[in-house]
């Protein structure tokens, strides 16, 4: 009987180290069986994919890409330039987000975002990511503060460009700062794990489904690339993006 109870302990233990492996290293998707019905497709991506053969990229069953291009007040992504105007070229929709700190003002922010973007045409509206960092992780900026700094932020990009911004967001971020905040911006959410539902019941426009998936046609330090659908069909992507 003790023989058999632990053959059993280390076959699960076995399966859960399989499942583990197969999560980490982007073999299993855990919310795959979601995707079905979510046609539009796309990936978001920075400095750390390195150099993106971007046609590559766009035979993939990819129709969109986000892609990184400020953070804080002063940083600029040094592949921003090349990663839209080549996704573009591609025939991908593509869009550029913000990392947003909290350290930062929000109207300092707003004026390197804009400054660097402000340039480009034909993109889907622009991205602040809200996600927690550092060792705002463990303790977290007071919702009032972030509120405020990020209600400044995105006043600055309606001025500017005329539409409310996407605000990207972990579970965590959305239940801190956004729930209830900001009903005119479209939600971008992060799950990897099931299908996000966002407690405030927002429906959310874009998700990101998983950051470790691989794929052909980049060449940088992170082997992984995030994918995200759009919450709709293909015509009502084409509306959305106007």
């Amino acid at each position: 009987m003790k023989k058999f109870t632990l053959a059993a302990v280390l076959l699960a233990l076995a399966i859960c180290l399989g499942y583990a492996g197969a999560v980490y290293t982007g073999i299993f998707i855990p919310n795959s069986l979601y995707l079905k019905d979510y046609p539009v497709r796309g990936v978001d991506v920075s400095h750390y994919q390195g150099d993106i053969d971007w046609r590559t990229l766009s035979q993939q069953g990819i129709s969109f890409a986000f892609i990184k291009a400020t953070e804080g007040n002063m940083y600029v992504d040094e592949y921003f330039d090349h990663n839209i105007a080549e996704a573009q070229k591609a025939g991908l929709k593509a869009g550029a987000y913000h990392f947003f700190s909290f350290d930062i003002t929000g109207e300092d922010q707003a004026r390197n975002f804009i400054s660097t973007i402000e340039g480009y045409s034909d993109m889907l509206p622009p991205v602040i990511d809200l996600e927690l960092y550092g060792n705002y992780d463990v303790s977290p900026q007071k919702k009032e503060i972030v509120i405020g700094e990020l209600g400044d932020m995105i006043d600055a990009i309606k001025s500017r460009f005329g539409k409310a911004p996407i605000i990207y967001a972990t579970e965590d971020s959305y239940k801190l700062y956004l729930d209830g905040e900001f009903p005119d911006c479209p939600i971008w959410i992060r799950d990897v794990w099931s299908k996000p539902e966002l407690p405030d019941g927002r429906k959310w426009t874009f998700w990101q489904y998983t950051g470790r998936k691989r794929l052909p046609g980049y060449s940088g330090e992170e082997k992984f690339i995030d994918m995200n659908v759009f919450c709709g069909t293909a015509e009502e992507f084409e509306a959305f993006c106007g």
